[in-house]
């Protein structure tokens, strides 16, 4: 089981993609960053898809969570290349997508994390955040979104990982919503004025 506590009331079971889905500015990715950073305490891999912001930023707030030197935490960053920054190389840490359209680059790097920390070094709980599918839905069709989750979800199902997806749930239509939550099997719902609600679909 994963245990989601202290910062949510639930444990999942190995496989699980839970969509984490609230207005904008409701602390989604400060949720998530904290259930990872629980995890990575306990010995998980922490493997964090950013479609927002650069790899860089995104450690930087993880660092203020958990020291991470020597803990199996990488970072498939879809940003930094779309603007411009050329000089960046793949390393154990961090791997770049060339934007956040490059849903086939972004796979693959996530495949050789997985690879890394589950085939190569025996981690057998690995937990794995995309922030945000809103980006994502912004640069592709919904189609072609729901295709490219089906496999991603379908890999972190495959090592037996915690996949937490965030979804700012304003910027879409029902039908989008609807359709995507198909692939989930449960949905973490934050507030402005409310503590976040766990609910699982099976």
């Amino acid at each position: 089981m994963y245990d989601l506590r202290p910062h949510l009331d639930a444990e999942v079971d190995p496989g699980t993609n839970l969509l984490v889905s609230g207005p904008a500015m409701t602390g989604k990715r400060s949720l998530v960053l904290d259930v990872l950073a629980e995890g990575t305490r306990g010995g998980d891999s922490s493997i964090i898809v950013t479609t927002k912001d650069g790899a860089d930023r995104v450690l930087k707030d993880y660092r203020k969570r958990i020291d991470y030197e020597d803990r199996p935490v990488a970072v498939v960053d879809c940003v930094s290349r779309q603007q411009g920054v050329d000089d960046v190389r793949d390393d154990d840490r961090i791997k770049y997508a060339s934007s956040p359209v490059d849903m086939t680059g972004i796979g693959i790097k996530l495949s050789e994390f997985l690879e890394a920390f589950y085939t190569d070094r025996g981690i057998e709980r690995n937990r794995i955040m995309v922030h945000s599918l809103s980006t994502l839905l912004m640069y592709a069709e919904l189609q072609t979104v729901f295709r490219f989750l089906h496999v991603f979800t379908g890999r972190v199902q495959s090592v037996d990982g915690l996949g937490l997806f965030c979804i700012d749930s304003t910027a879409h239509d029902d039908q989008t919503m609807n359709t995507l939550k198909q692939l989930f099997d449960g949905i973490i719902t934050t507030n402005e004025d409310a503590e976040p609600t766990v609910r699982l679909a099976r």
